[in-house]
């Protein structure tokens, strides 16, 4: 991933669930997934897992601990 959190393809995959976004959906999901650094590279959740993960992320648990 790059600094933007995008994959070489254009595309962005929540590091929990592995649902992807891409082309037009990709700026509102910008908007939308939260987003962390992990040993050195962007890391993304999805709406959904941001959620259902809030109390870990909020305590800065590295996402292997959810």
């Amino acid at each position: 991933m790059d600094d933007g959190g995008r994959d070489d393809d254009g595309t962005m995959t929540c590091g929990s669930c592995g649902r992807q976004v891409a082309g037009a959906d990709l700026a509102e999901a910008r908007v939308r997934w939260t987003f962390g650094t992990e040993r050195g590279r962007t890391v993304w959740a999805c709406e959904r897992c941001s959620r259902q993960h809030a109390r870990s992320i909020e305590g800065k648990l590295d996402s292997a601990w959810w």
